[in-house]
């Protein structure tokens, strides 16, 4: 009896973790990705990520928004979207050893309805 309770039990234990992400590939590959950066910060290839931050907000200050580390080019690569004043998205990537900051990529603020109203009507 037991062993019967426990083939019809655990398909849908299993089915439930399945469905509410508990145990899907992507909550896996965090996992990984999360040991691999606290493994790396233990190596000392990288710098803690609060230490990063602080040395970047300095010269792009803004909210963070998300945070990858990527392996890129044999070196690693903190990718940072930030959002600064005026409503301005920042994008950069930041050497992960040293914080120097290797590329910006910034995108404009998007046009409010006020500065839309405001400009000057198009004539055809």
């Amino acid at each position: 009896m037991k062993a019967t309770i426990r083939t019809a039990v655990l398909p849908c234990v299993l089915a439930l973790c399945l469905g509410a992400g508990v145990l899907s590939p992507a909550n896996a590959d965090d996992r990984r990705d999360h040991d691999r950066a606290r493994a790396a910060v233990k190596a000392g290839e990288v710098l803690p990520l609060q230490e990063v931050l602080e040395k970047v907000q300095r010269s792009h200050p803004g909210e963070v928004l998300d945070v990858e580390l990527e392996r890129q080019d044999g070196r690693w690569v903190y990718e940072l979207k930030l959002l600064q004043s005026g409503g301005r998205l920042l994008r950069l990537d930041v050497d992960a050893k040293t914080a120097a900051v290797l590329r910006s990529r910034q995108r404009p603020a998007p046009e409010t309805n006020a500065s839309a109203a405001s400009a000057p009507a198009r004539q055809p």
